[in-house]
């Protein structure tokens, strides 16, 4: 197997999981407050949002099976970073959060560990 294939991979396998706490976020916004009651369970498995949020999840799992399965673990497993970068920038489009500059060059950094290990 290629190495080449992997940063392609491992970038959909975060995009996978970051969009699965996204959607996780806003699932939660929409259900009731935590209790042992029917409603409260109502709320949870008639949500969209939080069944797209595990369909995301499965898929990312599935995806990682892959890559495991293909990849040296030690150019696999740091990929796993890139959802840090894709959550960061979820935080900024969805959520509409400030991030300071310290945090760019944070995902800036992630971003060239990965490329190096990449290669």
């Amino acid at each position: 197997m290629s190495n080449a294939l992997l940063l392609p991979l491992a970038i959909v396998q975060s995009l996978l999981l970051a969009g699965g706490q996204v959607l996780l976020k806003f699932a939660l916004g929409r259900m009731l407050p935590f209790a042992w009651t029917t409603a409260f369970w109502k709320s949870v498995f008639v949500n969209w949002q939080f069944a797209s949020c595990g369909l995301c999840y499965a898929a990312g799992t599935v995806l990682w099976f892959y890559i495991v399965k293909h990849f040296p673990f030690s150019m696999a497993y740091p990929m796993v970073s890139l959802a840090y970068v894709f959550g960061m920038l979820a935080a900024v489009i969805f959520f509409h959060e400030p991030v300071s500059i310290s945090k760019w060059i944070g995902v800036l950094l992630i971003m060239l560990g990965c490329y190096f290990i990449a290669r």
